[in-house]
C-alpha cells in the first residue's frame, strides 16, 4: 500500500490533464478515475469511496486541486493550496488502530461526504511529508514532455521524475546532447 503522500500524487496524475511521458496526457472519465484509484484504498475505504453520493465526479475534482498543489509555482503557492483544501475538507487529527498495527494518526476530513474525508487524509498527508521531510520531497517531472507530479520518499531525496520511463527519457536525452557536442 503506497504512503498517503504518494496516493495524493497518483490521483493528481490521473485525474489532471496535461503531458505524460512526451505525450498529451487527456484523463479518463470519471467513473475510470475512481476504478483505477479504489485499488491504492484499503478494501474498507474503497467500498465507502464507491458508495458515496457523485464520488466519481468528486474525487476527479480532488484529484485536480491536489495537482495544483504538486505543480504550485513554489513552495508558498503550494503551501496556501494545501491549506485551501485542508480546511475546506475539515481535516482533524484522530487515532485508529488499523491492519494490525499500533494506534497512528489519521486525518479523515469531517466534511459533507467520503471524498472530502479522503481529500482530508490525503492534503494533511502531503503537509506531513513537507513537515517531516521539507519542501523539496514533492514537485512536477523534470523530463522533457511531462508534466506529472512526484512524491519523493527516498533516502537520498534526489527524485525528479514521476516514473522510470521519464527518468530513462532524460537519462537518454542528456546522454544524446552530450554526444552531439562531442
Amino acid at each position: 500500500m503506497p504512503k498517503v503522500g504518494e496516493r495524493a500524487a497518483a490521483l493528481a496524475n490521473l485525474a489532471a490533464p496535461g503531458q505524460r511521458n512526451g505525450t498529451p496526457y487527456r484523463p479518463p472519465d470519471a467513473d475510470e478515475v475512481l476504478a483505477r484509484f479504489c485499488p491504492l484504498l484499503t478494501p474498507q475505504s474503497a467500498a465507502l469511496l464507491v458508495g458515496a453520493p457523485d464520488a466519481a465526479t468528486r474525487l476527479s475534482a480532488l484529484g485536480d486541486e491536489l495537482y495544483q498543489v504538486f505543480a504550485a509555482p513554489g513552495i508558498d503557492a503550494a503551501v496556501v493550496r494545501l491549506n485551501a483544501l485542508i480546511a475546506r475538507c475539515h481535516a482533524q487529527p484522530y487515532l485508529a488502530k488499523d491492519h494490525g498495527q499500533p494506534y497512528h494518526l489519521h486525518f479523515h476530513g469531517t466534511g459533507q461526504n467520503f471524498v472530502d474525508a479522503l481529500g482530508g487524509e490525503l492534503a494533511t498527508g502531503v503537509a506531513l511529508l513537507i513537515d517531516t521531510l521539507g519542501e523539496q520531497r514533492f514537485g512536477q517531472c523534470q523530463a522533457h514532455g511531462c508534466d506529472r507530479v512526484y512524491v519523493d520518499l527516498t533516502r537520498s531525496g534526489t527524485r525528479r521524475y514521476c516514473d522510470p520511463p521519464c527518468a530513462a527519457r532524460a537519462r537518454v536525452l542528456a546522454y544524446r546532447t552530450r554526444r552531439a557536442a562531442d
